[in-house]
């Protein structure tokens, strides 16, 4: 009998989740901190940061500098087929530019030692602070709430991020492209500056719980370690219009129509926070495509559905793809709801949607997504607040507002606390 693709991909990752424990383990056993060598550079492995549907996050640090990253390590069993799905989302990583954003500082592609297959390394700068889910876990741990005032602010930033997504203009193709030596590889890269040739959904595994670890993802022209990425060297966009540094036509070059693309996987696990521990940085893009789908037929509905459940956070994923239709057009607005539910779980410490209902007496999340079941706690939070939420949690799509609107409202609350 015929193994099911979906079954095989869960054998596989079991497999691979599997080697990489037992690698961590005996590391620990045997008191020695494992390493690996990359293009002639070795770096330590410190501890594992967390674990997503098809990775590890490993803490790793450089020897020779010691620099530290977060490493996450994508098994590509399925060889240049594999790597070419990982390598997505270091293309979503560069194609948005915004201090909201995290920033790729490397990737490679090398040999699996333990199989026929590669691995994808990623790097990506390190937060101590590690994200709002762990700053909400702690909250109901020593049992206390963020200050109002600094909940809205952290959410407003995170609020320009999507921004950033939502108004993305690609920039006029140059006849010249870019080349990268890959590292690992000794091949060069030849990247476009469009996105023509991008596929529009970025495969990725099912929608992680609170780690914010989710990798599928572009092809991408590499950026060596030491050497700080200048935006004015893609051919993307740079958000720079105002203080918060979003917004702007991007550096002088010819910007073309917007293309919106929507994140489909925001959540607290998702939202770093940086070392000033005021500012938010949005991560994880594997979930990352161009907004707008058109739904022309059952089949288009069913695999829209699919991809959702895969890439998108149950409790967090708007309620128009749980339940996709012929006919309608899937856009941006699902990030406005997945930001309400962002905003009630900062205040509440959960989902409007994992509730005692939900999570203890066996009720559905879907059923209270599609219906907006959801009531506020008691709380101290203002009026307005409220209302902010629940402005973002309308089951049409169209009666949510867009992202500018919201950022508007949230200047509006923040006003109203100073």
């Amino acid at each position: 009998m015929a193994i099911p693709p979906q079954l095989f991909r869960a054998l596989e990752n079991l497999r691979d989740q599997a080697k990489d424990a037992v690698w961590a383990l005996s590391s620990c056993l045997c008191q020695q901190t494992p390493k690996i060598k990359i293009n002639g550079r070795t770096f330590q492995v410190l501890k594992v940061l967390g674990e997503g549907g098809f990775s590890f996050v490993y803490l790793a640090q450089d020897e020779h500098s010691g620099r530290q990253f977060a490493l996450k390590k994508i098994r590509c069993p399925t060889g240049s087929q594999g790597v070419k799905e990982a390598m997505r989302e270091v293309e979503a990583y560069r194609r948005f530019k915004h201090p909201n954003i995290i920033r790729i500082l490397d990737s490679a592609v090398v040999q699996d030692p333990e199989g026929d297959g590669q691995i994808v390394y990623l790097f990506l700068p390190l937060y101590k602070r590690g994200n709002l889910q762990d700053a909400i876990n702690a909250n109901v741990v020593n049992g206390r709430h963020f200050p109002e005032q600094d909940m809205v602010r952290l959410f407003r930033g995170t609020c320009l991020a999507v921004r950033a997504m939502h108004e993305y203009r690609p920039t006029t193709p140059r006849s010249a492209v870019k080349t990268g030596a890959a590292l690992g590889t000794g091949k060069s890269n030849a990247q476009p500056d469009h996105d023509d040739d991008v596929d529009e959904r970025f495969p990725q595994a099912e929608g992680d719980s609170e780690g914010g670890y989710s990798y599928d993802g572009p092809s991408a022209v590499n950026v060596p370690l030491v050497t700080r990425h200048r935006p004015e060297e893609d051919g993307d966009v740079v958000f720079d219009g105002d203080e918060e540094g979003e917004g702007g036509e991007g550096q002088g070059k010819p910007a073309l129509e917007i293309v919106p693309y929507a994140h489909r996987d925001l959540k607290p696990g998702n939202i770093m926070i940086a070392d000033d521990a005021k500012t938010p940085i949005l991560m994880d893009f594997g979930s990352t495509m161009k907004a707008r789908v058109h739904i022309e037929n059952r089949s288009q509905a069913l695999l829209q559905q699919d991809i959702a459940a895969e890439q998108s956070t149950m409790a967090y994923r708007a309620p128009e793809l749980f339940d996709v239709k012929t006919g309608q057009t899937l856009d941006e607005k699902v990030d406005i709801w997945s930001l309400g539910c962002t905003l009630f779980a900062l205040a509440y410490s959960h989902s409007p949607f994992e509730n005692t209902q939900t999570t203890e007496q066996g009720g559905s999340i879907a059923m209270a997504v599609l219906n907006a079941q959801y009531k506020h706690p008691q709380s101290a939070y203002s009026q307005g607040f409220r209302d902010l939420i629940d402005s973002m949690l309308k089951v049409n799509p169209a009666e949510r507002p867009d992202i500018n609107q919201v950022i508007r409202m949230t200047d509006r609350v923040l006003q109203s606390l100073a």
